[in-house]
């Protein structure tokens, strides 16, 4: 190897590990929405429907402002764009520990969706940027290692807040239940909301520092590249397989979150204690992890990211069957198992539905980032059916087409546009 070569691994090896540490902070960030529906439906004493506005709060901003994002991206690059997501997240941190500890519940969900809006521009950017640092090839491995940073900072995110926030939740609430008046109730439920604002003061810190530090680090600006400039590119409408995966990530996200966030309440259906429902996110997670490490092991080695993406559909479909057919902690972790069939979807979705967009690659991965707005209207979609049908029922009939659709992405889907000769040319 030359110096030259030995150079660009260096520099794509910095920029993954940087990526990665980013993609920590994603995770934990992102995955504290199962606890917080517990935690915001104590403080503002809410029913199931109006505590999955916390999801559908963090994840529409990402449907509302990747396109933005893309454009914003175009005009900063990678690097700074990276940095001024992650200090609109320090913003929208602050403002979630303000108004939770007042107990307005519109501003708590407007600072989600700040901080939704923060994260909408670092997924535009950093998942581009890590397919691009390597061959198309070994994407998903690249795409698995973020992932298993992202998961790992969500294992340990429900354990903080629970630890931080959520601590003594069963006296809490018998405390609640025995007020001796209506102002006694009212301090009881204002001194466990403010539990949020320290925390997420550190937090919003935090995000601002490492904003900083981004933007004055030596992180290569990577950019898509852009071989075929020189001719004359179809519009970004003329991918099939872009589009049928923005549906497909729709899908998984919604299929992702729902096995995550909501599966405390899941759990709760069957009368388990908040004492063990505040933790199923984290045995989601631990299930995903595991997902993660089988994927970096055989993809691409032995089977191809596409074959993977089939698989893990079909026992997405298997799992949720099962968890229809049983009931309580059985139940519970047949849906946390849906972490292992998840895991790898994302990283095998991402690439394959990007490959050759060439300069249409932003616009394509915004348009890739708003698909995870499925985040937001499957679990509120379960929120909403579940009050009308059996639970268990309603998780069926959301989660079993949704891995089928994922399976079909996998089959035949994502090469849809390889038909046209101009789209099979490209990189």
């Amino acid at each position: 190897m030359g110096i030259e070569e030995r150079e660009k691994s260096t520099v794509a090896t910095s920029g993954i590990v940087t990526i990665g540490a980013l993609f920590f902070i994603f995770g934990f960030v992102t995955w504290l929405n199962g606890p917080l529906i517990t935690f915001v439906k104590l403080a503002f004493t809410l029913d199931d429907v109006n505590a999955f506005l916390v999801p559908m709060a963090f994840y529409l901003s990402y449907f509302f402002l990747a396109l933005p994002a893309s454009a914003i991206l175009k005009r900063t690059g990678m690097k700074q764009g990276i940095a001024i997501g992650l200090y609109v997240m320090a913003i929208g941190s602050v403002l979630f520990g303000q108004f939770t500890t007042m107990r307005i519940y519109s501003g708590t969900l407007a600072g989600l969706f700040i901080t939704g809006a923060g994260l909408s521009l670092l997924q535009t950017a950093s998942n581009p940027y890590v397919c691009i640092l390597g061959p198309h090839e070994s994407a998903a491995r690249r795409i698995a290692v973020m992932g298993i940073c992202h998961k790992l900072a969500g294992v340990i995110a429900p354990f903080v807040f629970a630890a931080l926030v959520l601590r003594g939740v069963e006296s809490f609430e018998g405390d609640v239940a025995k007020a001796a008046n209506s102002e006694a109730r009212e301090a009881l439920l204002d001194s466990f909301a403010a539990r949020v604002h320290g925390p997420y003061l550190v937090m919003a810190f935090l995000l601002a520092v490492l904003g900083l530090w981004i933007a004055r680090s030596k992180l290569p600006d990577v950019r898509a590249a852009r071989p075929n400039e020189a001719r004359e590119l179809p519009s970004v409408f003329a991918f099939p397989h872009l589009w049928l995966g923005v549906v497909c990530l729709f899908l998984y996200v919604g299929v992702e979150v729902m096995a995550g966030d909501a599966i405390g309440l899941y759990g709760a259906g069957f009368g388990l204690p908040v004492s063990a429902t505040r933790f199923f996110t984290s045995y989601t997670l631990f299930a995903m992890l595991a997902g993660y490490v089988v994927g970096l092991i055989v993809i691409p080695r032995f089977v191809s990211q596409q074959r993977y993406l089939a698989f893990s559909g079909v026992l997405g479909v298997a799992l949720a069957i099962g968890a229809y057919v049983t009931t309580g902690y059985v139940s519970v972790l047949f849906i946390a198992s849906l972490g292992f069939a998840n895991a790898m979807m994302w990283p095998a979705i991402f690439p394959l539905a990007i490959r050759g967009l060439g300069q249409h690659t932003e616009t394509g991965s915004a348009l890739l980032i708003m698909a995870i707005s499925g985040g937001a209207l499957m679990p509120y979609a379960f929120g909403v059916l579940k009050e009308h049908v059996d639970f268990q029922l309603a998780y069926l009939v959301l989660a079993v087409p949704s891995y089928l659709f994922i399976v079909f992405y996998g089959v035949a889907g994502y090469a849809a546009g390889e038909r046209d000769d101009r789209l099979a040319a490209l990189p």
